[in-house]
């Protein structure tokens, strides 16, 4: 008889920074009316059966078997199905992370992507889930716990359409560093493209939660910086406007002169001026 033994490499893995909330298994049959809603955790669709549409935001999406619709802490979604074929999914409700699609997804913060390929394994994953969530059984929660990272493992590794997972308190670091260097370093050049290469991340992810921790985008924060600087270069030196436009990273006079109007209402100029008569 033949025997092959496979050595694992013992290599460490950064783990997947995963919780499930909750395992739901729904047909959609027109009998309770779908409202757009949001929370503060991931949910993951995947169609069991049927057809229908997925409304993310302000688009539509048709949705139909094996469907996988992912979608981001804090998107309102909702789900409606079609005609006489109800749409039949499981939902897994995820906390502690967020998923970024990388910049050549055009769907930003939530992605639909068909696995009829993978059907036979990930609906396995999927019926345990359920499974184990309905029955109860000692050490169900951990169960499910392991199931959800093979689940995400999968379904990162089978997809023609790269992902990536973000845990919330990564995020949350990496924000803060992105932040930093725009205080430390906002008269470079800096763009988007540079900050997402310095964090990591897509550009939208960046931006979608830069923003859910900071409320403005950084590019805007990067400006609110600028001006905040050149107010103070305005208050306190005879330096030209063209040269506090440079000295705060403007790209130039006028579009400095153009974000100080519509930011304070006033030109630079102006604004020397009254601020000045004041201190008299």
């Amino acid at each position: 008889m033949g025997n092959v033994r496979y050595w694992l490499l013992g290599e460490e893995r950064e783990e997947i920074p995963v919780r499930l909330i909750y395992v739901s298994s729904s047909i959609y049959e027109g009998d309770w009316f779908s409202l757009r809603h949001s929370h503060n955790f991931s949910e993951l669709f995947y169609v069991r059966s049927g057809r229908g549409n997925f409304i993310v935001e302000d688009e539509i999406f048709p949705v139909q078997q094996d469907d996988l619709v992912i979608v981001n802490p804090n998107v309102e979604h909702t789900e409606v199905s079609a005609g006489t074929d109800p749409l039949e999914y499981v939902v897994l409700g995820v906390e502690g992370m967020s998923f970024d699609f990388g910049d050549q997804s055009e769907n930003r913060n939530y992605e639909i992507i068909n696995y009829r390929h993978q059907r036979g394994e990930l609906l396995f994953y999927f019926n345990a889930l359920l499974r184990e969530t309905e029955n109860k059984k000692e050490n169900y929660e951990a169960v499910c716990q392991n199931l959800l990272e093979v689940v995400v493992i999968n379904l990162m590794r089978s997809s023609d359409h790269p992902f990536s997972v973000v845990g919330s308190q990564r995020a949350n670091k990496v924000c803060s560093r992105i932040k930093r260097y725009i205080d430390s370093n906002f008269a470079e050049d800096i763009s988007l493209d540079s900050l997402s290469q310095k964090a990591h991340l897509s550009k939208y992810y960046l931006v979608h939660t830069f923003a859910k921790y900071y409320g403005m985008s950084p590019i805007n924060y990067l400006n609110e910086v600028r001006l905040r600087a050149s107010k103070e270069l305005l208050e306190t030196t005879d330096l030209s406007i063209s040269q506090i436009a440079t000295s705060t990273g403007f790209s130039s006079q006028s579009y400095f002169s153009q974000s100080f109007r519509r930011s304070c209402g006033l030109t630079p100029s102006v604004y020397r001026l009254q601020t000045r008569k004041q201190v008299q």
